[in-house]
């Protein structure tokens, strides 16, 4: 979602006429997106500000802040940054600028001061920062509408993230994302559909649906929007009309709203790709309440069973919580059973670290450290040996893979097959980046696999599930 976020940013930006610097040194105008998921995201943008701000004892430059922001945080941001400004508010971003004082650069060049938008409310201090759009906002669905008719600005000619919703209902106790993002909105599926067709048809590969929770998608708007898996449906029939592949993806799922019905149209359409992010967070029913997952680890396995029924060669990955309040050693064994028990192809696994803003940050954060430490490292090695396990059966095997970028560490190209598996391969040739390639797999490579670019095998069409 930060990386969507910032191709719109982009796009605003490069209208105000900006042109981009490689160096943080050379600029004018610095801004950073940020994530209050994490604690220590948050933690590097208040080293970032504070090197800006020393800065501008020196030169002319103007920061923001975006992003995903806690409340409390916002606060703080507003003593410290130019601007400060949801990702709803992005569209009055260059009202904001000139509403400072600065004339953006086609401005300069026009002289033509009859473009200035009307300005927006504003609030002083003393070093003359602290501007903020709250106070604009009467419709949030508006809002958030005029966000998504800003076009992205893609950093990468195969690759696209298009968002499908904004916001959160599920007010998970761990998290902050309501109070971030704020509940959930549908973005319009004609919109959503009009992108995609266009990026197939500018011959990208992969296509990723953004969401915090994509299968609850039109809830919102009952009666009015179409469902999650009528929107995959009407996805996997654009694939079927373009000639050239794509793998399309999404994330992620809440295991509350994931139904038979999303797996089997998945089933059915070659473009869909064959992986699943389902978040799981704790494999323990009374961690699962306190957390206010709303769902159970019997409910969970009910959908496992469905998708590896369904989607037989389908990769599944989660997301888990070591160390949550009150999580105690019986509690992480049942985690760690389930983890065995689903078999997973990849998780992220994080220490619990408690978020302003969020439910458990008024509960005692009891689980040491060392603790957390040592839960992450058992679930790490599982995986790790489950790795080698599945991966060595796919050794010989020859499959499909989008070729993603040069890695410059060991010189080689990297790529990621169907299933999000990442692959080494045996070729520097940059121009094989952004395409379809069949490997042939001969390693493991940790949690990655090693191979070879087949010559004169032409398997592609045929394994493009």
């Amino acid at each position: 979602m930060n990386k969507s976020d910032s191709e719109r940013v982009r796009t605003v930006i490069d209208r105000m006429g900006y042109a981009w610097t490689d160096s943080e040194e050379d600029a004018g105008l610095l801004g950073i997106l940020a994530c209050s998921v994490r604690e220590k995201a948050i933690h590097r943008v208040y080293t970032r500000i504070h090197r800006w701000n020393q800065w501008k004892d020196h030169r002319n430059l103007l920061t923001f802040v975006s992003g995903c922001v806690l409340p409390a945080d916002k606060v703080k941001f507003l003593k410290l940054f130019d601007f400060v400004f949801t990702m709803n508010e992005l569209p009055q971003f260059p009202d904001l600028v000139r509403q400072y004082g600065i004339v953006t650069p086609p401005l300069q060049e026009t002289g033509d001061l009859d473009a200035v938008a009307d300005p927006v409310s504003s609030t002083g201090s003393d070093n003359g920062s602290l501007v903020s759009v709250d106070s604009m906002i009467s419709d949030r669905r508006a809002v958030m509408d005029g966000l998504w008719r800003v076009p992205a600005t893609p950093v990468s000619s195969f690759e696209a993230y298009v968002p499908i919703q904004n916001g959160c209902d599920k007010f998970c106790t761990f998290c902050a994302v309501p109070y971030t993002r704020g509940r959930e909105v549908s973005r319009p599926s004609r919109d959503i559909l009009e992108e995609i067709n266009s990026l197939v048809a500018r011959g990208y590969k992969s296509v990723t649906l953004l969401g915090q929770n994509v299968n609850s998608y039109g809830q919102d708007k009952p009666g009015v929007e179409i469902s999650f898996a009528n929107l995959l449906e009407q996805i996997g029939e654009i694939g079927a009309s373009h000639d050239d592949p794509f793998w399309l993806y999404f994330t992620s799922p809440h295991p509350r709203d994931m139904c038979d019905d999303v797996l089997d149209v998945m089933s059915r359409y070659p473009c869909l790709g064959n992986w699943i992010h389902l978040p799981l967070q704790s494999g323990d029913d009374r961690v699962l309440r306190r957390m206010n997952r709303q769902h159970s680890v019997a409910a969970y396995r009910k959908i496992v069973h469905s998708i590896r029924e369904r989607l037989p060669d389908a990769t599944l990955f989660t997301d888990i919580i070591v160390g949550f309040t009150g999580e105690t050693d019986a509690e992480f064994e049942n985690t760690r059973l389930a983890f065995e028990e689903f078999d997973y192809d990849m998780a992220y696994i994080a220490l619990y670290s408690p978020r302003p803003g969020a439910a458990s940050s008024r509960w005692a954060d009891d689980v040491p450290l060392e603790v957390k430490r040592e839960r992450l490292h058992i679930l790490n090695d599982l995986l790790e040996v489950r790795a080698v396990r599945a991966h060595q059966r796919l050794i010989g095997n020859t499959v499909p893979v989008l070729v993603t970028h040069l890695d410059e560490k060991n010189g080689a190209l990297m790529g990621m097959m169907e299933g999000r598996i990442k692959i080494r391969l045996n070729s520097r040739d940059n121009e094989l980046v952004g395409t379809f390639v069949d490997v042939t797999v001969t390693s493991i490579a940790g949690l990655a696999l090693a191979g070879k670019v087949a010559i004169g095998e032409a398997v592609l069409a045929s394994h493009m599930h």
